[in-house]
Order: C-alpha cells, then sequence, then structure tokens
C-alpha cells in the first residue's frame, strides 16, 4: 500500500461523496483521484488502466464544463438539475457503450498487458457511460456506477489492489446514497411541476410525460 494508493482512496471517497451532493467541487476532486491513479496503475504495471484515467480526465473536464457553464433560455447562469436519461438519449447511448465496451477489450488484448482484457473493457465503458450521465446529471447514472463497482470490487483484489477494491466497496454505499439523493431532490422537482402544471391546467398525462416537460425546462 503506497501513499499514493492512499491518497487515491481518499480522494476518490470525497469525490463522490460531493457528487452525491450535487456539489460542483466533485469535479476537480474526481481529476486529482483520476491522477493519483495513473500513478497508482503505472507503478502497478497496468498500463490499460493507467490510460483510461486520462478518459476519465477528459470527461472530468467535460462535466465540470457543463455544471459550470448551464444557461437558461435568457442566458443567465442556472445550476443543471437531475432528470432521468430521455428515451432519445437511451438509443444511442446503449449501443454505444456495448460498442465501446467491445472496442476497449479488443484494444486492452492487443495493446495492453490487461490479463482480464473483457472486463476492463466491459467495466471502463460503463464508467464512461456513468460520467456521461454524471456530468448531464441524469438520474440513472447512479445505477450504471453501481453496476460498475460491483463488478470492480472483485476485479481490483484479483488484480492485487486490494485498497482500490475496498475504495469501490465504499463508492458502492456511496452511489446507492447518492442516488438516494438525486431521487429524493428528482421527486421533489416533479412535484413542483405538478403543482405548477396543475395550476396552468395542463397537467401531464404521466411520469414520461412530465420527464419530457422537465427536459425542455431544462434546455435539453
Amino acid at each position: 500500500m503506497s501513499l499514493i494508493e492512499i491518497l487515491g482512496f481518499l480522494t476518490g471517497v470525497v469525490n463522490v461523496w460531493l457528487l452525491a451532493r450535487q456539489n460542483i467541487w466533485n469535479w476537480p476532486v474526481g481529476l486529482a483521484n483520476n491522477a493519483f491513479y495513473v500513478a497508482v496503475f503505472l507503478s502497478a504495471g497496468l498500463y490499460g488502466d493507467a490510460g483510461l484515467q486520462l478518459v476519465y480526465i477528459t470527461l472530468g473536464i467535460y462535466g465540470w464544463w457543463i455544471w459550470s457553464h448551464h444557461r437558461s433560455n435568457e442566458g443567465s447562469r442556472r445550476e443543471v438539475s437531475v432528470t432521468r436519461i430521455p428515451r432519445k438519449t437511451w438509443i444511442w447511448l446503449t449501443p454505444a457503450t456495448i460498442v465501446a465496451a467491445f472496442a476497449l477489450a479488443l484494444f486492452l488484448r492487443r495493446f495492453t498487458d490487461s490479463t482480464v482484457p473483457s472486463w476492463d473493457g466491459f467495466t471502463t465503458a460503463l464508467s464512461l457511460a456513468a460520467i456521461y450521465g454524471q456530468a448531464k446529471k441524469y438520474l440513472e447514472s447512479w445505477w450504471i456506477w453501481i453496476a460498475a463497482d460491483v463488478i470492480y470490487i472483485p476485479l481490483y483484489i484479483y488484480k492485487h489492489l486490494r485498497l482500490t477494491s475496498g475504495l469501490y466497496f465504499v463508492f458502492l454505499l456511496l452511489c446507492v446514497m447518492g442516488l438516494r439523493e438525486w431521487s429524493k431532490a428528482l421527486r421533489a422537482r416533479e412535484g413542483r411541476f405538478k403543482k405548477y402544471a396543475g395550476a396552468l391546467g395542463t397537467f401531464p398525462g404521466g411520469k414520461q410525460d412530465i420527464d419530457e416537460w422537465m427536459h425542455e425546462m431544462r434546455d435539453e
């Protein structure tokens, strides 16, 4: 267990806790976590994992920018609100994740020393989808993270990174907390929309209608 792995553990926990609280500082802390794990994986000879952290850093910068620059129709700065993944996003995100899983597995098998390229490719594809959903504040991003963490925990034990495996167990618990917190925020927002729609005489017909209306209101 190295100091860098300990720092990676600590920044990882803080990162997910801040994300669950919808705090924008989760992004810079997450970037620090990625940087620490570049060093951890390089020292362990896991070059594929180290390279993928650079992809996470790129998406982290994208997420930070989205949360920092979200604007209303009037052009004023506004916080990104929690919503569900719209159907049009599922249509491309699902096949894109599947294709990414196969492509990453092929890349890792051919160009790295990964001993489990298929699992590495699958978990990385899930993580990329989850980070994208996190950047857009989609509730379902937590479910994607939970699925990834369930696989990561035994995977890192297999790779002899027990502290990192423990970190992903903590991530799993924090993801459950984040799912509850974001669900609570979404229910509160849906309740406000129902109230306003009822007052205007335009009450949506069902949950999907509410979701679509909310996406329109947040300038999706």
